[in-house]
């Protein structure tokens, strides 16, 4: 398998490829094309995230207005119950996330 096989050149909605995903840990790569988070939305996982930017550019915003920008080869680690949203995406952008 390869990070880069089939990718969608766009979509309206992002797009989730589950890689692995188990009891303990879930592993997604994830294609968006410019979409965000809906402005009154937060994010409030239950699990850690770790996301690494394959390709593209985004940034992450959590609820205390902190912005992290993130280009390719940018990771952010988000723990369990901390807010956060998508406020921009490049088309494409591909992130590897995992979720333990």
């Amino acid at each position: 398998m390869n990070i880069f096989q089939n990718i969608a050149k766009y979509s309206q909605e992002e797009i989730f490829d589950i890689i692995i995903k188990n009891k303990k840990i879930k592993i997604e790569r994830i294609i968006s094309f410019g979409q965000i988070t809906p402005i009154d939305y937060w994010y409030d996982q239950s699990e850690d995230e770790f996301v690494l930017i394959i390709e593209g550019n985004a940034k992450i915003e959590y609820i205390d207005r902190t912005i992290y920008e993130l280009k390719k080869g940018d990771y952010l680690y988000i723990k369990a119950h901390t807010k956060h949203r998508v406020i921009f995406t490049a088309n494409p952008t591909i992130w590897l996330a995992v979720f333990v």
